[in-house]
């Protein structure tokens, strides 16, 4: 089963100092970090915060091509979770025809933005996902979890480069 998720915002983790895309599903209750490399978060950034480049970036090239060919996003979905890597796929429609092509989360989230489609996370890539892969000795599970549930508006701010 997949799960609404929108992005929340992009910020550093405190421990590691790498960013972390925060999804939150559309009711709420529901917090999915995922940790990006920074020229992944600076793509999302990017978006988020409507900066216009004096060229296109990688994505909003891909954005362009599909346009171009005439196929259209309908979705993208994080779908797996294997040795604290994430997975995702995004599913083009082009002429009646489905097409899902694999994907790293972060690529798959920076398109999302881009062409305004729906973002969804597999349920069992939620129930499965756990935050220790990125994030020291120092700081537990269920203290990263709590922290990043609790989160509000407010302290999800725009990723700043």
């Amino acid at each position: 089963m997949e799960v609404e998720m929108k992005i929340r915002g992009l910020m550093m983790d405190p421990v590691t100092n790498m960013p972390i895309v925060i999804l939150r599903d559309t009711g709420g209750s529901t917090v999915l970090p995922i940790w990006v490399g920074i020229y992944e978060a600076n793509a999302i950034a990017l978006e988020i915060e409507k900066v216009n480049t004096p060229r296109p970036m990688t994505h909003d090239l891909i954005r362009n091509l599909l346009m171009g060919l005439e196929a259209r996003v309908s979705k993208v979905v994080v779908n797996d979770l294997r040795d604290d890597t994430f997975y995702a796929l995004i599913w083009l429609e082009k002429g009646g025809e489905i097409i899902s092509i694999d994907s790293r989360p972060s690529d798959a989230l920076a398109l999302a933005l881009r062409v305004d489609c729906p973002i969804y996370v597999e349920d069992d890539v939620l129930k499965n996902s756990k935050v220790s892969g990125a994030t020291s000795d120092k700081v537990s599970n269920e203290e990263l979890s709590k922290w990043l549930e609790s989160l509000n508006d407010e302290d999800i701010g725009r990723y700043k480069m």
